[in-house]
């Protein structure tokens, strides 16, 4: 495809077998983009790259476990060889297990950081060479509303998003004489998977609270990233950009 809004543009995408990180990738590459599609579950990361070419569009899947470094290295260096390059990175691969403080357990905290914080920084740290090498790029990477202004029972999962803020600002500081873009989204309430299986009472209730009276939809965070790793974004860095109707007023 050409004439899109990132024509062309080699993008990773992690996590993007499902949910946000699928309606990302399918929107980059209606964009014009050439995306990788990584996530752990491996078929559903093929399928979702051989859906995209049955459409037209460039695309490959692997399955690429984010606390892997060995897996990411290897992944990176295939993104290469079949594209030519790297353009852009959006880390958006993250998981949740939430517990109060005094039910939660070290394994529980472990899990999410390694994922959701330590997942991003290896990711980054693999790619972030083929960015240089082409002179240039941009990373988008997932933050969340709960890391402003913390959730009941996510201390892990908050602190790992807080993190996430950090690293971009550093990063976006670092990277940027290297023609490199950092910045973050943070969405609020999404309509995913994991919230169609909530309770209506508790849907209702973060419907309440968000001033335009819904949940966001993963589109709604896909056409972020894409603003953010397009040209139209190529004076940002080291930004966060709340998606959440409102949520933060």
């Amino acid at each position: 495809m050409t004439g899109g809004r990132v024509s062309g543009k080699v993008v990773i995408v992690s996590g993007a077998a499902r949910g946000i990180g699928e309606a990302t990738a399918t929107l980059l590459a209606q964009e014009g983009a050439r995306v990788a599609v990584w996530d752990r579950d491996r078929a559903g990361a093929e399928a979702l790259a051989s859906s995209l070419r049955a459409s037209g569009h460039e695309a490959i899947g692997d399955g690429v476990d984010v606390t892997d470094r060995q897996s990411l290295e290897k992944a990176a260096q295939r993104v290469v060889a079949e594209f030519g390059g790297i353009d852009a990175l959006v880390n958006n691969a993250g998981i949740t297990i939430d517990r109060s403080l005094m039910k939660m357990t070290e394994e529980d905290f472990d899990k999410v950081i390694a994922v959701n914080l330590k997942g991003v920084f290896n990711c980054t740290q693999a790619v972030v060479p083929h960015l240089v090498s082409r002179g240039g790029g941009a990373i988008a990477n997932a933050s969340s509303v709960v890391a402003l202004y913390g959730n009941f029972g996510q201390t892990n999962y908050v602190a790992s998003k807080a993190g996430v803020i950090g690293m971009t600002r550093t990063w976006a500081r670092e990277l940027g004489r290297k023609n490199i873009r950092v910045n973050a989204v943070a969405p609020g309430f999404i309509a995913t998977d994991m919230t169609a299986a909530m309770p209506e009472e508790v849907l209702a209730g973060m419907r309440d609270k968000t001033p335009l009276g819904r949940l966001g939809a993963a589109e709604d965070i896909a056409r972020a990233y894409l603003f953010l790793i397009s040209d139209d974004a190529s004076f940002i860095t080291g930004h966060v950009l709340s998606v959440d109707g409102g949520l933060v007023i």
